[in-house]
């Protein structure tokens, strides 16, 4: 799993950050990516990303307000331009699907493949044999949602001592086993992979939140989470400006992932109002409540790697 953001500004586009969107790259899981959130000009930032928008299998949408969602209509025409041919799945608020189908239509927008548009509320939103994906209602002026992805535990590892003893020749048959299934030698011997395989291993658990004052159920959705991505709009000096606003500040964001428990916080959704030179005091603030913390910059990276998170520091294209 790798983590890429796009654009980590708040409300307009500045010179150092675009407006928001999130990459979750799952195409080691088979998943392809998955966007959150598409404000204006997000199909300009993949541009200078190795990412293809034909690859975007699913968006999810947090909230309406335009600098979340004021890029979907161009790179969903452009995914059609660049050969992307398979089914896209948006989930997302209440009034996206009439937005964007009124949008759509009256540009006369032609896709060249599928679109599911499916308006969401609070629960399970998305399960397979792979993943669950849980939303939850956050504290923002309009409705807006947060999100929880998790991973389903994976099949232990195969046991070459175990498969070597048992006389399981090398091929398809190991990749059985290692998936969980049981398989039948030539020599019509039955071979359990419970027997071959050590205990199955925990997935990741990445939660994703829109715009939000501090609430219960952001703190619900990044419980035990691996990686948490909060907006912290406002230093703890603007706290004034984050409750009028319906927004957090860094102190807000690193206090909901202390009290849920995560391993590691993404503050994202910065004002254009702080400088590059601002960026170590809204680290500074946030730390001294919860010291795991990154503050993203566009093109920012971060890797999920046997079970741990790590920040890949992707230098900014010129």
């Amino acid at each position: 799993m790798e983590l890429q953001f796009l654009g980590t500004g708040a409300g307009m586009p500045s010179k150092m950050r675009n407006t928001s969107a999130v990459i979750l790259n799952l195409s080691a899981e088979g998943e392809g990516y998955w966007l959150f959130d598409c404000g204006e000009a997000t199909q300009h930032q993949l541009l200078h990303t190795p990412l293809k928008p034909r690859k975007i299998a699913k968006i999810f949408i947090t909230h309406l307000h335009g600098d979340h969602i004021f890029g979907l209509p161009g790179l969903l025409g452009s995914r059609s331009f660049l050969g992307g041919n398979e089914r896209l799945e948006i989930y997302g608020p209440s009034g996206l699907k009439e937005w964007l189908e009124t949008t759509l239509r009256i540009t006369t927008t032609h896709l060249n493949y599928e679109l599911l548009i499916q308006e969401v509320g609070e629960g399970i939103i998305v399960e397979d044999d792979k993943f669950k994906v849980i939303a939850k209602n956050l504290q923002h002026g309009i409705p807006c949602l947060g999100y929880r992805i998790e991973q389903k535990p994976l099949p232990g590892k195969l046991l070459i001592d175990k498969v070597n003893e048992a006389g399981v020749p090398k091929g398809p048959l190991l990749k059985e086993l290692k998936d969980g299934s049981d398989v039948t030698l030539p020599d019509g011997r039955l071979i359990f992979s419970k027997d071959v395989t050590g205990e199955p291993q925990e997935g990741f658990t990445v939660t994703i939140l829109g715009d939000t004052s501090y609430c219960n159920a952001a703190v619900e959705l990044a419980l035990d989470a691996d990686l948490l991505v909060h907006e912290a709009t406002f230093d703890m000096d603007t706290d004034n400006l984050a409750k009028e606003y319906g927004h957090s500040t860094i102190g807000d964001a690193a206090r909901t992932a202390s009290e849920a428990g995560a391993k590691k916080l993404i503050a994202n959704h910065i004002s254009a109002r702080f400088m590059p030179s601002d960026v170590a005091k809204l680290k500074e603030q946030g730390e001294a409540i919860f010291p795991t913390l990154h503050i993203a910059e566009d093109f920012s990276r971060f890797v999920w790697i046997d079970g741990q998170v790590k920040n890949l520091n992707a230098e900014k294209p010129s």
